[in-house]
């Protein structure tokens, strides 16, 4: 599924992969706001404070100032999205943005939306 994706979704999974591995974090997740700027994390895990790669992706988005979402990836060992993960992006982005959840590998393996 990988190569048929458009090249900015290509690249918000590869900036999730990159972030997983640099950070040596469970996850990694790469959003793209409305004006296509792109904002990348790792999983956040506190003593007090947890969060995956996407809602901190995200958060990272609202703080920024992104007014919405285009498109979402998580980059992760995990056979599925986690609902608060889709929540987050339903959130700012609306129920028809694009998620993305691929393997350790970068291949993509499931092609959701948000909603």
């Amino acid at each position: 599924m990988t190569e048929t994706l458009d090249p900015e979704d290509r690249k918000i999974v590869t900036l999730a992969r990159s972030a997983r591995a640099r950070n040596g974090v469970p996850e990694g997740a790469a959003v793209r706001d409305e004006t296509g700027r792109t904002y990348v994390a790792g999983t956040v895990a506190l003593d007090s404070l947890r969060l995956s790669a996407l809602q901190t992706a995200v958060a990272m988005a609202v703080a920024s100032g992104a007014k919405s979402l285009e498109a979402a990836a998580v980059v992760s060992e995990a056979e599925s999205l986690a609902d608060g993960d889709l929540a987050a992006v339903r959130d700012l982005g609306g129920a028809s943005t694009p998620v993305l959840l691929a393997g350790v590998d970068g291949v993509v393996r499931v092609s959701a939306t948000a909603g």
